[in-house]
């Protein structure tokens, strides 16, 4: 006799299985390549019967634990802790007339309680969630100041030495101002960005 959630049932076989997923990457000769394997959860399957006189009532107890997702406990020869059930069958034969044959395939789960934390000896702190809470900051209309800058010149600056020093091309540092190359007075205010 087993018991799975506080159905009871009568199981014949209890089978474990674990498995590994590994990445695959195709090449043109030759076996594929991997860079990655990862450890699945452990799953077990169970078969045997549900007697009684209401084992239909049973087993769709069980199909509703399922699609639910609800965390039960498994004990027979084996027994479980936090396990969910990922598929059900169920068989009608003419040798047992008081119930059902089942099969049952289970994974064992592993859940969450807390989220991510600072590590021991780590100085960086807990994330907090982001809060929702308080009031908008109003949006500003205004057109953002001008960040045009000017050089007022000295004897010997060209554009190309302003351009080397304020990031501004020539070409632009000609439009923006009406000195010829060769003939930039001293002490003119230039628009350098």
């Amino acid at each position: 006799m087993a018991k799975l959630d506080d159905v009871s049932l009568f199981i014949e076989d209890e089978s474990e299985s674990y498995k590994v997923d590994v990445t695959e990457y195709a090449v043109e000769k030759g076996e594929p390549f991997t860079d990655h394997v990862s450890k699945r959860s452990p799953e077990f399957s169970i078969s045997g019967y549900i007697l009684s006189s209401n084992y239909e009532t049973s087993k769709n107890k069980l199909i509703s634990i399922m699609e639910s997702g609800k965390i039960i406990k498994y004990v027979g020869k084996m027994s479980a802790s936090n396990v969910i059930i990922t598929s059900i069958s169920s068989k009608r034969s003419s040798d047992v007339q008081n119930g059902m044959a089942i099969d049952i395939s289970l994974r064992r789960i592993r859940i969450s309680t807390t989220s991510w934390q600072k590590a021991s000896g780590s100085k960086k702190p807990v994330q907090k969630p982001t809060s929702q809470s308080g009031k908008k900051k109003p949006v500003s209309k205004k057109k953002p100041t001008s960040t045009k800058k000017y050089h007022v010149t000295k004897k010997g600056d060209t554009y190309w030495d302003l351009s080397r020093k304020y990031g501004s091309s020539i070409p632009q540092l000609r439009s923006w101002n009406k000195y010829p190359d060769r003939r930039i007075p001293i002490g003119v205010k230039l628009r350098v960005k």
